[in-house]
């Protein structure tokens, strides 16, 4: 007798995420598509009508986010293992994960097919982290500089170089440099993967009352 097969929930909010990841699951007879959601709050009633084995969900899901979403699962003790699943590769965002109670972690830079064996093993009841190593976690904020932290901020709200530059009193060219150095310290490729990763772990929320009070005072001498 054939051993039954894993039942998916997928949770994302974009559209072609969403087919996409639904293809890949329904071509393996490993699993069986339960359900797909685009928001949180559809996933919280979903979970409690009809729960899979699995919820694969992005850290981003509206409207709640991954990681609100994970931890009140677990306080309704929800029996689906969740695999958190981002476009950005940080360590930050399965440190995050682990911490609210997920039991995987897939980065899309992957291949796709490895997101299959992520779903299956954590089926059995195993967690995975692929390149997550705990002795190497660290704040990502703690490695840029005051500059940096402050065109991150500025970076979220949409500026472009020259509005960044004109913002801090600093050269564009300057504003170019700033970024590479930060990029490459966030581990990310560029401004849309630096701006994703800003508002999923939330760093607005670490910037000193001061750093924030100097970057509305640049932002009005800008905006004059």
């Amino acid at each position: 007798m054939s051993a039954k097969p894993i039942g998916i929930t997928i949770a994302e909010g974009n559209a072609l995420m969403l087919t996409a990841l639904s293809e890949l699951i329904e071509e393996d007879p490993r699993f069986s598509l339960m359900s797909t959601v685009t928001s949180a709050e559809d996933c919280l009633k979903t979970s409690f009508e009809s729960p899979g084995d699995v919820l694969v969900v992005d850290w981003l899901l509206p409207t709640l986010g991954a990681e609100k979403l994970i931890k009140v699962l677990r306080d309704e003790n929800s029996p689906m293992r969740v695999v958190v699943c981002t476009h950005v590769k940080s360590l930050e965002v399965p440190k995050r994960a682990m911490a609210a109670g997920a039991a995987g972690f897939f980065c899309h830079t992957s291949p796709s097919e490895e997101l299959l064996e992520v779903i299956a093993t954590v089926a059995i009841g195993s967690m995975v982290f692929p390149y997550l190593d705990v002795r190497e976690l660290a704040d990502p904020l703690q490695t840029l500089t005051k500059t940096e932290r402050a065109l991150l901020a500025s970076l979220s709200l949409g500026r472009t170089n020259k509005e960044l530059a004109s913002n801090h009193n600093i050269a564009v060219n300057t504003v170019k440099f700033h970024l590479r150095n930060l990029y490459d310290k966030l581990n990310v490729r560029n401004r849309s993967q630096a701006i994703a990763l800003y508002y999923s772990l939330n760093l607005a929320d670490d910037f000193t009352t001061t750093e924030m009070r100097s970057l509305q005072t640049s932002r009005d001498v800008g905006d004059e």
